[in-house]
């Protein structure tokens, strides 16, 4: 079983809050969504394993048991084209849950007209094979969001 954390500290609000369909319906897989706080911080590693894909707005870390977890820093952030956002490490890295990854500013981002909101999704998963989904509260990085079995 797989125990994903929170990779940013904020308010837990769940996918179909997310103002994205494609992350609202689910359609990337299942998981759930932080509205960050507004300040400078760093988005960390939500499981132990690889980084194996990164950008400056997402990255996924694919833990020992081959679960892919997807952190996207913000909606539509992919058009900052890296403005605002710090890659800490490379893909193909080995980290540790709780490991900085990205230097962000969520309130950078919403100045520049993008939503800060952060969908933490497990990848290729089904919604059934998620427990104890955390979709409301205030969360800090490192928090439990969700298992996956």
């Amino acid at each position: 079983m797989t125990s994903v954390t929170s990779p940013v500290a904020g308010r837990a609000i769940g996918l179909a809050a997310v103002p994205d369909p494609v992350f609202s319906g689910a359609m990337v897989g299942p998981g759930t969504a932080i509205d960050p706080v507004r300040e400078p911080s760093e988005a960390v590693a939500p499981v132990d394993g690889v980084i194996v894909s990164l950008h400056p707005h997402a990255y996924v870390v694919v833990d020992g048991d081959g679960h892919g977890v997807l952190t996207h820093l913000g909606i539509d952030t992919v058009q900052l084209n890296g403005e605002g956002f710090e890659l800490l490490l490379n893909k193909g890295d080995t980290v540790t849950r709780g490991q900085a990854i990205v230097r962000w500013n969520p309130a950078a981002v919403e100045e520049a007209g993008k939503s800060p909101v952060c969908p933490i999704v497990a990848l290729e998963a089904t919604a059934d094979s998620l427990a104890g989904l955390v979709e409301d509260g205030d969360m800090k990085a490192g928090d439990a969001l969700f298992s996956w079995q």
